[in-house]
């Protein structure tokens, strides 16, 4: 598969200890996975297949980090005192050996061949946040927009929340009626609140 320019640019601009680190963490994850996709997602080099988060990776001033999508189901790794698979990678030689890593790539990608979804973790401690309430505003809009109403529905809570919240939260009548017809607008094309901040 073609590689993302994106993340070319990424690597270069980073501190020259991570350069390497990244550079081999993507071509273990091609290696392995010819099918991957690239892109960057929440700032960061993504990598997905079919169509599903497979691996992420970043680097930071100290320290680079990796890790797969659904990290808690794999047997292979561990997490450490970062975010990711591997803890703090600050050289190659705190990465485990490609045997270990390409077994981790198979692993994360046979879960996604399985069909099986993540696991969500919830933190200790914390109960669910409990369904948002929907803005009657929102609520009279999404009746009369079927395609609208349909993506709504089909959103996680998270994604209704941003929604409910962003309307909600308008103090002003003009202010929450052109949020009203901006969330509408956003629904129709199937996109997130904040689908702007995805692949920035």
């Amino acid at each position: 598969m073609p590689t993302d320019p994106r993340i070319d640019a990424y690597i270069d601009a980073r501190a020259a200890f991570a350069r390497p680190i990244l550079n081999h963490l993507r071509a273990r994850i091609h290696a392995v996975c010819p099918d991957v996709e690239e892109s960057v997602k929440w700032s960061m080099p993504a990598f997905s297949y079919r169509g599903r988060p497979l691996a992420n990776m970043a680097a930071f001033k100290a320290h680079a980090a990796f890790g797969f999508w659904d990290r808690a189901a794999l047997a292979t790794g561990s997490e450490g005192d970062a975010m990711g698979q591997f803890g703090r990678i600050t050289a190659l030689s705190d990465l485990p050996g490609d045997a270990v890593l390409d077994k981790s790539i198979r692993e994360a990608m046979a879960l996604i061949e399985s069909g099986v979804k993540p696991a969500r973790t919830q933190r200790a401690g914390r109960a669910p946040k409990p369904e948002a309430e929907v803005p009657p505003e929102l609520a009279e809009a999404l009746a009369g927009d079927d395609a609208a109403a349909a993506t709504f529905n089909a959103f996680p809570p998270s994604c209704r929340r941003e929604y409910c919240e962003w309307i909600g939260e308008a103090k002003r009548p003009e202010t929450r009626a052109k949020r009203l017809v901006e969330a509408i607008a956003m629904l129709r094309e199937g996109k997130r609140r904040n689908w702007k901040y995805e692949n920035c």
